[in-house]
């Protein structure tokens, strides 16, 4: 496809079981082909040169960091992810270029934009029932979607007060905010929308001595979300590629 131009995923998984299977997941539901969905990991080493016009558009995966951990708390190289992510969303903001983030992606796009990230809102790993607003039920990158779905969460922080020039497009009964809009093109969801079953499986195995829940656990939570039926998520990044494409 001669001069179709890819899309950029945003890595921070120092896992390499995490992080190849959150890309591998990206590309089965976007659709796209590994030529079309560029890498970068942000916490293998500095940020290269990123030129947004040679990219359709951008997306930020989750991963190990909380934006609204005080700086002591944070690693140095979450400091230095985020020292270098800034310009970078400073020009995406100000072009509106096309960007949804999950999960970290809502803490670093909500910080950004003048939103509070905390831990008021924390939710344990499961799906969970999204409701979109009537914003969200009318959005484009929502086309299709029904007005209640489940979703995956797992995350000890998230959006309390919207950034002021945000639109909520979607929540659930123990987080307000589960997406939202800024300006035309801008997205960030709290859920993650490229996770199934067996994604969110190898997930709590991988981080099951990371806080999210008492590892001796592991074994009653795989089995809840072997239960669990979430078919509907990956629509949204569906939509956004073919979009932006």
């Amino acid at each position: 496809m001669l001069g179709v131009k890819p899309f950029l995923l945003l890595a921070s998984r120092a896992e390499d079981e995490a992080a190849d299977d959150e890309y591998a997941a990206f590309l089965r539901v976007t659709g796209l082909a590994p030529e079309r969905l560029h890498r970068v990991r942000m916490e293998a080493g500095p940020l290269p040169a990123l030129e947004l016009d040679d990219y359709a558009g951008v997306f930020v995966g989750g991963g190990p960091f909380d934006s609204s951990d005080p700086d002591e708390r944070k690693s140095s190289t979450q400091r230095r992810v985020e020292a270098e992510l800034r310009p970078l969303l400073d020009e995406i903001v100000a072009r509106d270029f096309p960007f949804l983030g999950a999960c970290y992606g809502i803490g670093t796009l909500g910080v950004h934009q003048g939103g509070v990230i905390d831990r008021t809102y924390a939710e344990p790993i499961g799906a969970v029932p999204i409701s979109l607003t009537a914003a969200g039920l009318a959005d484009p990158v929502l086309a299709g979607m029904p007005e209640q779905f489940d979703a995956f969460v797992g995350h000890k922080e998230a959006c309390r007060v919207l950034p002021p020039s945000a639109v909520l497009l979607a929540g659930s009964p123990a987080c307000p905010v589960q997406m939202f809009r800024i300006k035309t093109n801008l997205y960030a969801t709290q859920f993650h929308p490229e996770l199934d079953v067996a994604g969110i499986v190898t997930r709590v195995r991988i981080y099951q001595n990371a806080g999210y829940f008492p590892p001796a656990e592991l074994g009653n939570l795989v089995d809840r979300l072997q239960t669990a039926v979430v078919t509907e998520p990956p629509r949204i990044l569906a939509n956004f590629v073919a979009r932006y494409s």
